[in-house]
């Protein structure tokens, strides 16, 4: 089975980008989106040989995940239940016959941390939210998770220790999911590999040069380290400011 995952920042501009090549040629059994920045009504294209599942934002143009399933799913349901969370459309939940996958757009701590506290108090609850449904299957998490967890996964480390995605509370947390029962797929596969980036910034140059982090992420719970195959990050791919990630499991 192979998983794809990429924030697209803006579908409808991704699509203009060589999206639909890049979906056809991933072979993806299941592609998970983030930042589609739509509502599923607006949509003038579909994807044939999938089911679609759309979770958007109350605010027009901002955040928004899909999943995007050859295999129907046993269920779906989104967001975590928590009412002051569940506005944004971060969270898509996918219950297969072997495990649940969790779609997800981590909020980030903005410019000056001003949403660094919000952070943290999210990062709590969607912990708490995947450990319970670790306790009935296996968990698998994909998607813009804001963050780069150790200095390997971003170019500049030193000067940007106090920058929103890089902060000691953000890398904390990740730390402690992955410390409650996750893998790190692709430090798995790759835990030595430098210059693995999956996000750049518009400015400078940086993905010319390299200048990226590593913020999209595919997680699984441990009781599925038997079944990984492989984890990917797609870096020549383009069309967002984030490549594609990608797992490949023995189910």
């Amino acid at each position: 089975m192979r998983l794809v995952s990429w924030n697209v920042n803006g579908l409808r501009a991704c699509m203009n980008k060589g999206f639909m090549e890049f979906l056809t040629q991933s072979k993806a059994d299941i592609f998970c989106i983030q930042e589609s920045k739509m509502h599923k009504e607006q949509a003038d294209f579909c994807f044939e040989a999938y089911h679609t599942y759309w979770n958007s934002a109350e605010k027009k143009g901002y955040s928004g995940v899909v999943v995007l399933s050859k295999r129907e799913p046993l269920k779906v349901e989104y967001d975590m239940g928590i009412a002051h969370h569940d506005k944004e459309g971060r969270i898509i939940r996918a219950e297969y016959e072997d495990f649940y996958l969790v779609n997800v757009y981590t909020p980030n701590a903005q410019r000056g941390l001003e949403r660094l506290e919000y952070r943290m108090e999210w990062e709590d609850d969607f912990r708490a939210f995947v450990l319970e449904l670790n306790k009935h299957k296996p968990v698998i998490i994909c998607g813009d998770l804001n963050v780069a967890h150790k200095e390997i996964d971003l170019k500049n480390p030193k000067t940007n220790r106090r920058n929103a995605g890089f902060t000691d509370e953000e890398r904390s947390k990740i730390s402690t999911l992955l410390e409650s029962g996750f893998i790190d797929t692709f430090r798995y596969f790759y835990p030595q590999l430098e210059g693995a980036y999956t996000w750049w910034s518009y400015m400078g140059k940086a993905r010319a040069n390299n200048t990226g982090w590593r913020i999209d992420y595919f997680l699984c719970s441990q009781s599925l380290q038997p079944k990984l195959k492989n984890a990917f990050i797609y870096a020549d791919i383009l069309g967002s400011d984030h490549c594609p990630v990608g797992l490949e499991l023995d189910i």
